[in-house]
């Protein structure tokens, strides 16, 4: 099935504050799932509570990234509206089993609404890392047509330390144990960044080289440590999602 063979539009939550960072999300995450642009609507909650929002009107929901921490121990009055804007839309999903796709501060968010233990133990410098899928990741759609091993970005303060509750673990890394995970049929999590590939990283890392996830010496060490690696490969998560959830 072609993904234009849509009857609803998926729809984005952004979290990033940046303009050029959460254009650059939208245009990622609309390419990579191979969506006219009129199906993929953004809301930048960054900007303005959500209101309600009526999950039929879409195909599924995504949450993208953003320099936000669920574990923040002082955060601003900002980032607690926020929070509290996307916590009433996941619950929501996760009492329906609604398709829901986040990615990296999804992690945080997502995971510490459906009661799993996210801390910072696992943080990953910015960089390529490889990944293995599991006997249950191989099982899932979501992961049809990838390989059992495959190359990804990462970059990140906080991660998952222990899964939520029924949770199936679907992608595990070394350094950082859980990289993806699926709640309930139709939730998935991932702490890598399947929307990016190495162009896209590399403006990801210009625009936040002075948020304390690497020194700014290192971005020339962090983008050759990804030179020749096939980053293409994770992308086609989001296209199965948008395969699998359209209309």
């Amino acid at each position: 099935m072609a993904v234009t063979e849509i009857t609803k539009p998926f729809l984005l939550l952004s979290t990033r504050p940046e303009d050029d960072a959460a254009e650059a999300e939208y245009r990622s995450f609309v390419s990579m799932m191979e969506l006219q642009p009129e199906f993929l609507i953004q809301k930048r909650v960054d900007r303005e509570p959500l209101g309600p929002i009526i999950l039929d009107d879409y195909s599924g929901i995504i949450v993208g990234g953003g320099p936000y921490n669920a574990t923040e121990p002082d955060k601003t009055d900002h980032q607690v509206r926020v929070e509290a804007c996307l916590n009433t839309v996941i619950r929501e999903c996760i009492e329906r089993d609604f398709p829901l796709f986040g990615a990296c501060f999804g992690v945080g968010v997502i995971g510490s609404v459906a009661g799993g233990v996210i801390d910072r133990h696992f943080g990953e410098k910015p960089g390529c890392i490889l990944v293995d899928v599991t006997t249950e990741g191989l099982a899932d759609p979501i992961l049809d047509g990838m390989p059992s091993r495959f190359p990804t970005i990462v970059g990140h303060k906080e991660a998952t330390r222990a899964l939520p509750p029924g949770a199936t673990l679907l992608v595990r890394g070394d350094v950082c144990p859980v990289q993806m995970y699926r709640i309930k049929r139709h939730i998935f999590v991932t702490q890598f960044h399947p929307e990016l590939e190495l162009d896209s990283f590399r403006d990801r890392l210009e625009v936040y080289r002075e948020a304390g996830y690497y020194e700014p010496e290192e971005f020339d060490s962090i983008m050759d440590s990804c030179s020749g690696q096939d980053l293409s490969t994770d992308n086609r998560l989001l296209l199965n999602f948008a395969r699998i959830y359209a209309g």
